[in-house]
């Protein structure tokens, strides 16, 4: 029989099927685990049974179908361990669409476990919107906020930047706001060399521009 788990919740994934194991475990079975880091003579072992006296054993394939040497190997064999008495456990954590079809189509038991996507983190862009319309308390507050989430003040310095260029391109040339975006970015070009002159740290040369830059 086999059962297959997948998913980007690695975790629970893998906990979910030590459950099963656990529950389908009669006693005194020998667990095989076959990772991608085994050979494929390993993983061509574990297909023949439980050898001349019938031992009992439960079979734990794991991320196999990423190794290119035993992926066909897993593909022609799924048959066989549909069929086989001695339950095989297939263990993929990001296994690509057709793969995972493929062994859902062999398998008794199908359990995906997927971790809750992130929210997209549109902070950087609050930024950069923020400096785009002089706006100080907005700016300042976006500073404040990316240091407090751990980002490195090279990659704010990075965002502001990236901001002054897009406000260049999206102004016409000779406006305030064209002539304010060039100003921007040869501020913002200078402010590290700037910063290492004076001995500053990037951090404090950009809590200057942040005040300034209204």
């Amino acid at each position: 029989m086999l059962y297959f788990y997948t998913g980007t919740d690695t975790k629970k994934a893998r906990g979910e099927m030590n459950k099963e194991i656990a529950r389908i475990s009669k006693g005194g079975e020998r667990v095989v685990r076959i990772t991608d880091a085994n050979s494929v003579a390993d993983f061509t072992a574990s297909l023949q049974g439980g050898g001349l006296f019938g031992e009992r054993r439960i079979v734990i394939l794991e991320g196999l179908s990423e190794n290119e040497e035993m992926r066909d190997l897993l593909f022609r064999s799924l048959a066989q361990m549909q069929k086989s008495e001695e339950p095989f456990f297939i263990f993929e954590p990001s296994t690509d669409a057709d793969a995972r079809r493929t062994i859902e189509k062999y398998s008794a038991s199908k359990n995906r476990f997927d971790a809750p996507k992130k929210e997209k983190d549109n902070s950087v862009f609050a930024l950069a919107n923020a400096l785009r319309r002089a706006d100080k308390k907005a700016l300042w507050a976006g500073y404040q906020k990316e240091l407090a989430l751990g980002k490195a003040p090279e990659a704010i310095h990075g965002v502001l930047f990236w901001g002054a260029k897009d406000m260049l391109i999206k102004s016409k040339e000779g406006t305030p706001e064209s002539n304010r975006a060039k100003k921007l970015i040869a501020e913002l070009a200078e402010l590290p060399h700037e910063a290492r002159r004076n001995n500053f740290d990037l951090e404090y040369a950009l809590e200057r521009f942040v005040l300034s830059a209204a």
